[in-house]
């Protein structure tokens, strides 16, 4: 590609290997242009691959990649010279200006075009940058005439072969390279958008093209410094859908279907007949104990088959069900090695950022891309690979693209990022290729917001259950009895209710709605003699959690566990995390006032399995003395809204089919409750840094219609001269800042939890990393930013290795009775790594 002798990319730290620059952009552009391809992007995917790193060719990058920094870090800006003088080497512009001159000129398509290339360009490093800023500047402009003197564009291009560099202007400003992107942006557009829901999904394809590029890079660069690492990744190359779908039959095939299991057989034969429809938005709308997570994998997989789709991916809110969903899932479709573990080659859990925001080169090799068959996830992975700033997240956006999603639990999306997923998930499905459920037994009314632009768009044909209200009849298995009352219940007779309860019907589920209290209630129900006592909450470790749960199933059904003996009587505490998905059946649950969902979500593990028939479980709603939610916002408003049902169900019980929980009831509540909260949809943001005054992410990501005004005040009245003006770098980092701002920590939970962070701590080759990374997820606790510094000033975690950004905790700061503690518990010292 160049005239002199190639230049250096990449030089391999543990034994001097280089890496040319032009075998890197070769690769790289290949494997961006098959990325992009699933969008009918391909050429401009490898045009991108081709020019992202061509700044590296200047001389000031080739001196300071034989620098020491450079060999430690070459793909970063920021360096420190000889003198101890941080600068930097900008080996991103290079590209994104030789795109933007050869292109921009052409007219107004072609400067579009222009703009999108070279965003993905000048933003790989950082995250996709702004275009017009909150303070009114036109910081894509800026960059684009970035000096030579610290851009290197002539300098670089002229090092060209002619060939190479005929090629890419040939091929850059073909009137069908500009008009297939044109074509494809053009498609974005619906008969029901307006101008900003447009703009918007115009930022989501540019951020899809960038996500292909990150992937790229990230991946070639990886596979150069640790080959070996190559061998532990599918690309793609998974195991056929047929051969899953045979083992999940034969799965099914072991079910009796007497009793619930009847019902439960009729919702997967529906999910099954649903599997020939074309790809789309659908909802699963089926009672709690349904059955939906085997009903729901069946209709994926055979989806997938028909339409030959990349992948399945389960997008949940706990942790807890992500563990229990996997195990469940791994023991039907996985093989087992010689040592009876799972190859772990079907499916992948990935749940906990353990990585800072800013990685080094080493932490990106670790990354986690998403790449297998079936992908176990949280709503706030999806979202920050949607909205997240920086690049760790926005690398996984692509293997969203012709997949089948399910949205499970969708109740539990934050309302705050309801007008960004639906416009997110009407893009996934018009434009990439991918099928997305919604699955829950309480739907949220996401199809009748306001403004209709920013709704989805569901009929009764995208419903999988055609008779949805006979069959919460057939699946009705509790009552639910509102004991409310002036002044609330203190927590002496929470226990007292408790202790009735767990004599009456031998077990007994406390659901409340803060950690304080879990802790509390739990320390009392402790007192009660003769039965066992449990806490949950997600200062617990998903592993802890889920020895807990089975030791609760131990005690409610020892059958199951080859024990005999009668069911011992047990109380468990949880806050919420046990309420969605999580399969296991008390004889009795108290639920602490709530929104109504998650109400009726806690009334699912309340004879689920329909185990007192013919009588049916107990579901008690109680408001307690004392609670501090104010804070929580979501909780609070939910709260009212059911105050305010109960009391009209109390006036008018056959309005809502004698049941608090039924999906008449259900539909009242959202519609109350997204009443309230219509103006806090399009994620509202204050006057607080980034943004600098009252805005929301909506409007950033789209017109960005406060910094176009501020770009005219501060410019005698003139529109900005750049098509897209959307402030995507402000936007990420406001998103970030509020939604996902949790950092993973490995805990020291059992012989297991010990022994990752001592290999953690010891281990230096990337390949056994990799491995420990992905077996840390279990034994990890997400902390936000105030508990992280806290922890930090009482020095109870560190990192494993020095600049590994990986976080580890002091033993004493764990408890097996309540997870992670701010203040020791355990005796001193560290782990002896």
């Amino acid at each position: 590609m160049f005239r002199d002798n190639d230049y250096i990319a990449h030089r391999r730290e543990k034994d001097g290997e280089i890496q040319s620059l032009s075998a890197h952009l070769k690769e790289v552009s290949k494997k961006t242009g098959e990325f992009a391809s699933k969008v009918g992007l391909k050429e401009h995917g490898e045009v991108i691959g081709l020019l992202h790193d061509i700044g590296k060719a200047s001389q000031e990058f080739k001196k300071y990649i034989e620098s020491a920094v450079g060999l430690i870090n070459p793909d970063e800006d920021d360096y420190v010279d000889a003198a101890g003088l941080k600068g930097k080497v900008d080996h991103s512009s290079a590209g994104a200006q030789f795109i933007y001159r050869e292109i921009s000129h052409n007219g107004k398509e072609a400067e579009f075009v222009a703009q999108v290339l070279s965003l993905c360009l000048a933003s790989h490093h950082s995250g996709l940058i702004d275009c017009i800023s909150p303070v009114g500047i036109d910081s894509y402009s800026k960059r684009m005439s970035k000096s030579e003197e610290k851009a290197h564009a002539a300098e670089v291009i002229e090092k060209l072969i002619d060939e190479a560099k005929d090629f890419m202007i040939k091929r850059a400003c073909s009137k069908d390279f500009i008009q297939q992107l044109i074509g494809r942006f053009a498609l974005l557009k619906t008969a029901y958008d307006s101008k900003d829901t447009l703009c918007f999904k115009y930022g989501l394809m540019l951020r899809f093209l960038f996500s292909c590029l990150i992937d790229a890079d990230r991946l070639d660069t990886a596979d150069f410094e640790e080959p070996v690492l190559s061998k532990l990744r599918h690309y793609g190359d998974y195991e056929d859908w047929k051969v899953l779908i045979d083992k999940l039959n034969k799965k099914l095939a072991d079910f009796d279907s007497k009793g619930i299991n009847a019902i439960r057989q009729e919702i997967s034969e529906a999910c099954y007949d649903f599997a020939d429809k074309p790809k789309g938005l659908y909802q699963l709308t089926v009672p709690t104990g349904g059955g939906k997570t085997l009903a729901s994998l069946r209709f994926a997989l055979h989806h997938a088959e028909k339409h030959k789709m990349d992948r399945i991916i389960y997008v949940l809110p706990f942790t807890t069900i992500i563990d229990q969903n996997a195990d469940e899932i791994r023991k039907i479709l996985e093989e087992k090695d010689k040592k009876a573990k799972y190859l772990n080659r079907v499916v992948l859990e990935h749940h906990s950022n353990l990585m800072p925001d800013q990685e080094t080169a080493r932490q990106k090799v670790l990354s986690e891309n998403w790449d297998a068959p079936i992908v176990l996830t949280t709503n706030v992975q999806v979202l920050e690979a949607l909205f997240g700033s920086g690049t760790r997240g926005a690398r996984r956006m692509h293997q969203l693209a012709n997949t089948v999603i399910i949205f499970d639990e969708i109740q539990t999306l934050p309302v705050k990022c309801v007008q960004l997923f639906n416009t997110a998930v009407n893009f996934l499905v018009n434009n990439c290729g991918s099928t997305v459920v919604l699955c829950t037994a309480t739907q949220p009314l996401l199809d009748k917001i306001e403004p209709k632009s920013r709704a989805l768009s569901i009929t009764s044909e995208q419903q999988m259950i055609p008779d949805m209200r006979q069959l919460f009849d057939d699946l009705k298995r509790v009552e639910v009895y509102d004991k409310t009352r002036v002044g609330g219940w203190t927590n002496d007779e929470i226990k007292g209710l408790a202790g009735q309860k767990v004599v009456e019907s031998g077990s007994v589920l406390i659901v409340v709605n803060t950690k304080t209290l879990a802790r509390e209630i739990y320390q009392q129900c402790k007192m009660i003699d003769d039965l066992e006592a449990y806490h949950l909450s997600t200062n617990m470790c998903p592993a802890h959690r889920m020895h807990v749960l089975d030791q609760i199933k131990l005690c409610l059904r020892p059958w199951d566990f080859g024990k005999y003996g009668p069911p011992k009587p047990v109380i468990c505490v949880s806050t919420q995390l046990i309420e969605a998905g999580v399969d296991i059946s008390f004889g009795s649950v108290i639920r602490f006032l709530a929104g109504l969902d998650s109400i009726a979500q806690a009334a699912g593990r309340c004879n689920r399995h329909n185990e007192q028939y013919p009588k049916r479980g107990e579901v008690f709603i109680i408001n307690p003395a004392e609670e501090n939610i104010g804070a929580l916002e979501d909780i609070r408003i939910g709260k009212e809204k059911t105050e305010r049902l109960l009391g009209e169900f109390k006036d008018n019980p056959t309005r809502f089919g004698n049941s608090i929980i039924s999906p008449e009831a259900m539909e009242q509540y959202y519609q109350y409750y997204f009443y309230q909260r219509a103006g806090k949809m399009n994620y509202p943001v204050t006057a607080n840094p980034p943004v600098g005054r009252e805005d929301n992410l909506f409007n950033l990501l789209s017109v960005n219609s406060l910094s176009v005004a501020e770009y005219r005040r501060i410019n005698n009245d003139n529109d900005p001269a750049i098509p897209l003006k959307q402030a995507f770098l402000t936007a990420a980092k406001s998103f970030q800042a509020i939604e996902s701002i949790t950092r993973g920590i490995v805990v020291p939970y059992g012989k297991e939890g010990k022994d990752i962070i001592n290999k953690l701590c010891s281990v230096h080759e990337l390949e056994k990393q990799y491995k420990l990374m992905r077996r840390a997820q279990r034994y990890s606790v997400n902390v936000f930013p105030d508990m992280l510094q806290r922890l930090q000033e009482r020095e109870a975690i560190r990192e494993v290795q020095k600049g590994s950004g990986i976080l580890y905790l002091d033993k004493q700061y764990y408890s097996d009775e309540f997870g992670l503690s701010e203040n020791p518990v355990n005796e001193m010292g560290f782990l002896d790594a």
